[in-house]
């Protein structure tokens, strides 16, 4: 099976240009993160498109994707369980609700219970 290349670093939709003086910028607007207190999250109960299964989801995360990131890392290794972090979401298998919420609220976030 032949190795398929990878495209890291390349952001938009320009493939070639023939002006000479084009200069294309491919830096992405990094957003800032909040700090934990100017952050107003939400800890949703989920069962759709899960095939059944409960999980529960951190919403309102303003931020970086790697700081989205080590706060799911944080909370999944705190809870033992797994997740992902993806689309300006956490999502943590299982109904932890409360220990997420514990989690948050020690860490200086705004976080409420929000759904089923």
């Amino acid at each position: 099976m032949a190795k398929k290349k990878k495209f890291k670093n390349i952001t938009g939709d320009v493939v070639y240009s023939t002006n000479q003086n084009y200069d294309y910028d491919y830096g992405g607007d990094e957003m800032e993160t909040l700090a934990p207190e100017e952050q107003d999250l939400r800890v949703w109960l989920d069962k759709k498109h899960r095939g059944g299964k409960t999980a529960s989801v951190i919403k309102g995360f303003v931020g970086s994707e790697d700081d989205l990131k080590d706060l799911a890392k944080i909370l999944k290794s705190k809870c033992g369980v797994g997740g992902s972090a993806k689309d300006e979401e956490i999502i943590i298998q299982g109904d932890h609700r409360d220990k997420i919420m514990k989690i948050l609220l020690d860490k200086g976030y705004k976080a409420k219970k929000a759904g089923g």
